[in-house]
């Protein structure tokens, strides 16, 4: 962390942070293991087929290529464009009452995550916390993708913020060795209460503000 150096914008990833995205709850209904499952996802590089989408890949162009590739399982790969919405468990609450809490704080708050334009507009809908952030750099949308430092810098662009300045929190350990690099302050996430920890040992949050978040209510 740049201690000397004051936070003065808050930079969150969304997948992993604030919205528990994962293909197993989609996927979980047409296998009968977990092992069955990891075992279908690895075969087809599952990450690294959807990271393309993240990049600007069309799903429907995408579903073509990897079902060509892989005709055996075109089926299951086309569900997953076709019940992407599943693969959704919801916001993570309690990192929701943080984000709360930051902006009550008067902390400018960035979203920068890899996410498919066309499948954003379904989340972007069904959760009004979005609102509160005063910009949004999404991969699909710029046809860039973290970790390449490009995205990065494109944030810093359109905010006009200088990375020391900013503190960036994302779930993935690549992305956030990117953003240390380019010179961000970082916290690696884990948990939600491992980051109210954070936050509160930094001086930008306190435990109080989160208790009288949830008594206000939303």
């Amino acid at each position: 962390m740049s201690a000397n150096i004051p936070v003065r914008a808050i930079v969150f990833d969304f997948g992993g942070v604030l919205i528990d995205w994962n293909p197993w709850y989609l996927y979980r209904d047409y296998f009968k293991d977990e092992a069955a499952m990891h075992a279908f996802l690895n075969e087809i590089e599952f990450a690294d087929w959807n990271h393309e989408q993240d990049r600007g890949r069309p799903f429907a162009e995408a579903v073509v290529i990897h079902s060509e590739k892989y005709p055996q399982h075109a089926d299951l790969i086309r569900v997953y464009d076709e019940r992407w919405a599943d693969s959704i468990g919801g916001a993570i609450g309690a990192t929701v009452e943080i984000l709360r809490a930051l902006k009550r704080r008067g902390y400018p708050l960035f979203g920068l995550s890899n996410w498919s334009a066309e499948k954003f507009v379904l989340v972007r809908e069904r959760f009004p916390f979005f609102d509160l952030f005063d910009t949004i750099v999404l991969s699909g949308q710029v046809k860039l993708a973290k970790p390449d430092p490009r995205i990065f810098e494109l944030l810093l662009e359109q905010t006009g913020c200088r990375a020391e300045e900013c503190l960036f929190i994302d779930d993935a350990e690549k992305n956030i060795k990117a953003a240390q690099a380019l010179g961000f302050q970082i916290i690696h996430f884990d948990s939600p209460e491992q980051l109210a920890d954070e936050l509160e040992r930094l001086d930008l949050l306190e435990s109080e503000e989160l208790a009288h978040g949830n008594s206000q209510g939303r």
